[in-house]
């Protein structure tokens, strides 16, 4: 399947679904070393996207991208939601009004919601954040089309890389967020924003 409009709004709905299923453990996972609503935050904010979404028509992903940040900024709560807005709106406007992402467009689009969270949450490789799981994604997509693999290959890597990083975030003390509080304490939890944001792209490439 392309990278196109169709697959933009499987790609939510996906989102959604795999979100619901696994609400219980990202609320687990934040009530660790934060506030604990990160999944109830997340399912409330992906179930608004999609009624919007099933309710609009769209010719371009980066018009689904961009309900999708509407929506999540309106709707989420705590940091996930300006956060994961923000990542959704500068993919938006990184794909433009391209029909089909190939390759290059695909790196873009990743390159621009990892900046977006970094420029939001002021947040590096290393602090146990997000950024872990973007970094890491948008690390093995650039690799990836520059070895001249297609845009599926290229989210399929990016997608795995980000399970890895947010895997590396459990040994991290916290220097962003509540978990910054906990200082060693914190160390041997995984992240609930870097492991949703490896649901959030193994989603896109299920949809693919």
């Amino acid at each position: 399947m392309a990278l196109d409009t169709a697959w933009a709004i499987d790609w939510v709905r996906r989102t959604a679904a795999t979100i619901d299923d696994h609400r219980a453990e990202l609320v687990t996972l934040d009530r660790e070393i934060g506030d604990g609503d990160h999944g109830e935050n997340l399912d409330r904010g992906f179930r608004a996207v999609v009624e919007a979404v099933d309710s609009a028509t769209f010719d371009t992903p980066g018009a689904v991208f961009k309900t999708v940040a509407t929506k999540l900024i309106s709707t989420v709560g705590g940091a996930a939601g300006p956060l994961f807005g923000t990542a959704y709106l500068k993919a938006a406007q990184a794909a433009g009004d391209t029909a089909e992402l190939d390759a290059d467009t695909l790196v873009a689009v990743l390159t621009a919601a990892r900046d977006g969270i970094v420029s939001r949450g002021k947040a590096e490789v290393g602090d146990k954040t997000m950024v872990d799981a973007w970094s890491a994604a948008v690390d093995a997509a650039s690799t990836a089309a520059a070895a001249g693999e297609g845009p599926e290959r290229v989210l399929a890597a990016a997608a795995d890389a980000a399970v890895a990083g947010a895997e590396s975030t459990e040994p991290l003390v916290a220097r962003k967020g509540r978990a910054s509080y906990l200082g060693e304490r914190a160390v041997g939890h995984r992240d609930p924003g870097a492991q949703s944001t490896a649901y959030i792209l193994r989603a896109a490439v299920d949809a693919a």
